[in-house]
C-alpha cells in the first residue's frame, strides 16, 4: 500500500471515530456506523446517563443509550446530528493471521491516534470466556476501547476492547453487526464485569469487579451492587472469565451460588442467584 493510500485510510478512519464520555467510567472511544448519529462502542465504557460523544471536528452532542449486550461487551448510542461519515464495517470472517491491520482511538486523552500491527490470532483466547477474538500487536491504552480496528483497504473488522498480554483484543465486526441487527445476547447474570487483582487473606486472587447491575436481572433481584467483587463460583475460586462462563451454561431455572466480597475484603459474602427465570431489560 502506497503511504498516500495509507495516510488517506487512516484519516477517514479517523473521521468516523468518536470520543465516548461516561460520568465516573472516564473516556473511552466508539466509531459511526450510521450518518443519522448512530454509533457503537463497548458496554463497559458506558453508563445509563450522563453520556456525552465527541467528534473529530471537537464538537459534542449527549448521546442515548440504545442497546447493549453485556455478553459481547457490545452497546449502540444515538446522538441527536446527522450527515454524519459511517465507516464500513467489514466481514470479520474473512480476516486472516497476518494481515495488517489498523486501529483508531483516544488513548490517555489523544483524540484520534492511529496505531498499525498484524493479526496474531483469531479465536478464543484462555481465561476469556467463549468470546471469539481478534488478537493483534497494535498498541493501545486506557480510552482505545471501543475504537475501530480496520483492514488494509479501511473497512472496520473488529472493536478494540482490552489487551491481553501485550496484544489488542477485539470483538469481531460480524459480532457488532448482530447487535446492530438486534440480535442481542441473553445476560443470564445481567451484569457488567472486568477482571481485577484483589487480596485476600494475604493471597492475591483473580475477582470480576461489577460494574453495573442491569435492571430487571437475575444478579438485581439477588441483590447483588454495582462494586461488587465476584470471587468464586459454587464454592471454587474463580481462575479465569471461563469459569463463571461455564457456570452460566445451561437452560431452564436453576440456582448458581457465588462468593463475592463487599467492601471487607476478608469478608466473603454467599449468594444464591436465582438464572432462567427474570428477563433483563437489555441483554
Amino acid at each position: 500500500m502506497a503511504l498516500e493510500g495509507f495516510g488517506q485510510i487512516a484519516e477517514q478512519l479517523r473521521r468516523s471515530s468518536v470520543q465516548v464520555a461516561s460520568g465516573r467510567r472516564g473516556q473511552g472511544s466508539g466509531f459511526i456506523v450510521k450518518s443519522d448519529g448512530v454509533i457503537v462502542t463497548n458496554a463497559h465504557v458506558v453508563g445509563d446517563s450522563g453520556l456525552m460523544v465527541r467528534l473529530w471536528d471537537g464538537s459534542s452532542f449527549p448521546a442515548s443509550l440504545k442497546a447493549r449486550s453485556t455478553r459481547r461487551d457490545l452497546a449502540v448510542l444515538h446522538i441527536p446530528t446527522t450527515h454524519l461519515t459511517p465507516v464500513t464495517l467489514g466481514n470479520s470472517d474473512d480476516l486472516r493471521v497476518g494481515e495488517l491491520v489498523i486501529a483508531v482511538g483516544n488513548p490517555l486523552g489523544f483524540m484520534g491516534a492511529v496505531t498499525t500491527g498484524i493479526v496474531y490470532a483469531i479465536g478464543r483466547r484462555p481465561g476469556l470466556g467463549p468470546t471469539s477474538w481478534i488478537q493483534a500487536d497494535v498498541q493501545l491504552a486506557p480510552g482505545n476501547s471501543g475504537g475501530p480496528l480496520a483492514d488494509a483497504r479501511g473497512n472496520v473488522v473488529g472493536m478494540n476492547t482490552m489487551v491481553a498480554a501485550g496484544l489488542g483484543l477485539a470483538v469481531p465486526a460480524n459480532a457488532v453487526a448482530r447487535v446492530l441487527s438486534g440480535d442481542l445476547a441473553p445476560a443470564p447474570l445481567g451484569v457488567v464485569v472486568r477482571p481485577a487483582s484483589v487480596r485476600i487473606s494475604s493471597t492475591e486472587r483473580l475477582g470480576l469487579a461489577v460494574l453495573e447491575v442491569v435492571p430487571g436481572s437475575a444478579a438485581e433481584y439477588a441483590s447483588l451492587r454495582t462494586g461488587d467483587m465476584l470471587i468464586g463460583v459454587e464454592g471454587q475460586p474463580l481462575r479465569s472469565l471461563d469459569d463463571l462462563e461455564q457456570a452460566l451454561e445451561g437452560e431452564g431455572e436453576r440456582l448458581l451460588r457465588l462468593q463475592f466480597i463487599r467492601g471487607d475484603p476478608d469478608k466473603i459474602r454467599n449468594v444464591a442467584v436465582r438464572l432462567g427465570v427474570f428477563q433483563a431489560a437489555m441483554a
